[in-house]
């Protein structure tokens, strides 16, 4: 589970489904939908 900050809710919303990307730089981040509206968020750095 983690934490996301969903920019249309502006709240920070935990998504269980949310999954384990690397950007294109090579860093790690996590990718997911708030719960609430759908929106795509995503944390930058999360390992």
């Amino acid at each position: 589970m983690a934490s996301m900050y969903c920019v249309k809710c502006r709240a920070k919303r935990e998504d269980p489904s949310a999954v384990k990307v690397t950007m294109k730089n090579g860093k790690p981040a996590m990718k997911g939908k708030c719960p609430t509206c759908g929106t795509g968020m995503y944390k930058i750095g999360a390992a």
